[in-house]
Formats: C-alpha cells, structure tokens, sequence
C-alpha cells in the first residue's frame, strides 16, 4: 500500500517499483495469467518493460499481439494512475504486499494489483461470499440480509460483488450488524456499477473495503464481470449462492470457487422458482444445503483455524489471547468477562455461578447471555445452565 503513504516517506525505488506494476497492469490484453508468466520469466516488472519483442515472446503463452502491448504500455499513464490514487485516497495493494489478502494469493490467476477503497485487514481471512440472481424474490433477498447479518455476528467477513439483488441485500445485512463487509467490483472503485449503489459503496469503504482489479477510474464492462468472480470466490473460505438462475454469474462464481478448493453452499428454495434451479443443481452436484447459518459455521470451522503466510499467522495469535473463535472478535469487555465465567465442562454452569464469577449485575450478565447466544457462542441447558459452545 505503497501510495497510501505521503510521497516523502517513499523511496525512490518502491516508487519506481510500483509505478512499473501498474504501467503492466494498464497494457491492454494482458491478463493476470499473462502478467505472471512475464513476471517469472523476468523476475520484476521493470526488467519485462525493459524486454524486446523478442525476449518477451519467447516466454510461452506471449504471442505477437501481448508482446505488442507491453512494449506499447504507457508510463505516463501509470504516473496518472498514481497521482489519481493518491488523491483519492485509493490504496494500492502489490501481490507482493503484506496486507495482499492471503486467500486469494493462493489462486491460481491472483490479481498483481488491487485498488482498495477503504481497507483489507488480516481479520478478513475469514470471510464468506454470499451472491447470487440479480432480479431476487423477496425471499431471495431477506435470506441474504439474514445470511449476510448471521455471518457478520459470527465474526466472519462478507463478501460480494455489489450488485442489484442478492449481493446487495448480503452487504446491508452485514452492515447493519455492525460487521466488515467487501465488495468486489467489475469496475473500477471510483465508477461504481450499478450506480444507484454509490451510496452502498461509500458504506462498505467505511466498514470494510471496496476492491477492483481494474483500475479505478475504469467504466463497467461486460468481460471484466467473469474476471471479478475469481476474486469474490478467491478472497473466501466459502461461497454460499443464495438464488440463481442455471447460467449465471453466480454460478460461475460457485464453480471457480470449487476449482480454487474452496467450500461451496446454496440455500434451497421453491422448485417452481425458475430462481432456484442454479442452487437446486449445484446441491446435486455435491454442495453443502444450507438450512441455517450453523450449516455453515459447522462446515467452515476448522478452515476458520487454518493460518495461510506469517503475517496472518501472527495477527491470529495476537487475537488468540482475547478471542480464540471468530465471533470472539466483536464481543465488548463485559461480554468477554462472562464468556469466561462459563465453564467449558459439557454441564455448563449455573447462571447464579456466571453472576458470581463475572463481578457484574444479573441484568447485565442476562444481557449479554442474549448477545453469546444469538453469536452461537453458548447455549442455554435445562436447570438454568449455560455451556459453551
């Protein structure tokens, strides 16, 4: 996030650097897979800028025409790109950068460049897509609110691409829970599609983070949409379809997130919903039924313990002394205090006992045993008992 800093505490190199990643990332028909076979044929952007047309064909896969559009690429244009970056407060974020989203660096075509409007954190390795149809039922878009709220409450982040419908419904359920939500656009972060969600996306940048692979000042277009699917599904530890139709974007964004080996949900709904027939065939061919939230809490709790770089390692160890499970993350102090007040015995402990050991108010221990329980953190037993979960 080099060009989140001011221009004098960057060094001449990281800029030079950083302007020679996004001089190759704005050469037209260059691909992510283009650009990283020309990375790790020539070790660095500067030294592929600096190759001949025939040094840069001689790397398989480059043909004539990508050839062409390196050596035609702009440098004026990235300086461009920069200074607008800096202006308006879009981070720029290298694959080779720390904070880049550890899931997704481990796809097999990862952007070199992402534009972020708000922040990636470290906490967002746990998160979850929820997409699907555009034109939803009003039932279609209740569950992804509810879907986008419980998954917040759990601690998880929610991601998705914006759009009308499905998408959208999933980015204000995680909104109004007060949790971290992504999107990922088709576009550019500074030309928001659809437009009416131009309000949405200032929402999300505040609470979370608001990406693209092109850069940002780039209009919609139709080919870009494909490509920003990999990302939703490559950010994730799950893609839960909500609603969609057979041949959808939703659909392939739940098959890039099987090829990616990343867990795969879809909610069931009415059979005469010509809506539900994409989620009705992916649960055919091998997707988890969700029926509740704790379908896929259940299924997503031991990735949600895997670390994948050091950087996110070290985050979650640093986390682990106050909050050892996702949910843990939002509770406030007193929450905390009672969630350790209760024993981990499969009895549980006695309420009377949690009001003892925590030092609080029976009014605020009852409180917050509503907030535990709707996080799926503890459970009520018989004989006014409560256990972990």
């Amino acid at each position: 996030m080099v060009n989140s800093q001011p221009l004098t505490a960057v060094t001449s190199d990281d800029e030079s650097l950083l302007l020679a990643h996004l001089q190759l990332a704005l050469a037209p028909r260059v691909g992510p897979r283009h650009r990283q076979s020309l990375l790790d044929a020539f070790g660095s952007p500067r030294e592929v800028l600096a190759a001949s047309s025939s040094q840069l064909m001689s790397v398989p896969g480059i043909g004539p025409a990508i050839a062409q559009a390196v050596l035609e690429s702009s440098a004026r244009m990235a300086e461009d790109l920069l200074v607008t970056c800096r202006r308006e407060a879009v981070q720029i974020l290298l694959e080779s950068d720390p904070g880049y989203p550890a899931w997704l660096r481990r796809i097999d075509d990862p952007p070199c460049v992402l534009f972020v409007r708000g922040a990636v954190q470290a906490c967002d390795a746990l998160a979850v897509a929820v997409v699907g149809a555009r034109h939803a039922t009003s039932y279609g878009m209740k569950t992804a609110e509810q879907l986008g709220g419980a998954l917040a409450h759990a601690g998880y982040t929610v991601v998705s691409g914006l759009a009308r419908g499905i998408d959208a419904a999933a980015h204000r359920g995680a909104l109004a829970a007060g949790g971290r939500t992504l999107a990922v656009l088709g576009s550019g972060v500074l030309s928001v599609y659809p437009p009416e969600h131009r309000g949405l996306a200032a929402e999300i940048a505040a609470a979370g983070g608001v990406l693209s692979e092109p850069p940002p000042l780039t209009p919609p277009t139709a080919g870009a949409f494909p490509q920003r699917n990999r990302i939703i599904s490559g950010l994730s530890l799950g893609t839960v379809v909500v609603q969609a139709a057979e041949r959808s974007g939703a659909m392939i964004t739940a098959r890039m997130a099987g090829e990616q080996g990343r867990e795969v949900f879809a909610v069931p709904g009415e059979i005469s919903c010509r809506m539900s027939r994409g989620c009705h065939r992916l649960i055919q061919d091998g997707a988890k039924l969700v029926d509740s939230i704790d379908d896929i809490l259940t299924e997503l709790g031991p990735l949600s313990k895997v670390t994948v770089d050091p950087a996110l390692e070290q985050a979650s160890a640093a986390r682990a002394a106050v909050a050892p499970r996702p949910a843990e993350r939002l509770l406030t102090t007193e929450e905390t205090c009672i969630l350790e007040a209760i024993g981990t015995a499969a009895t549980g402990s006695l309420i009377d006992q949690v009001i003892h050991d925590s030092g609080l108010a029976a009014s605020q221990v009852l409180a917050a045993m509503s907030v535990l329980e709707t996080r799926r953190l503890v459970t009520r037993l018989p004989g006014s008992r409560v256990a972990r979960r």
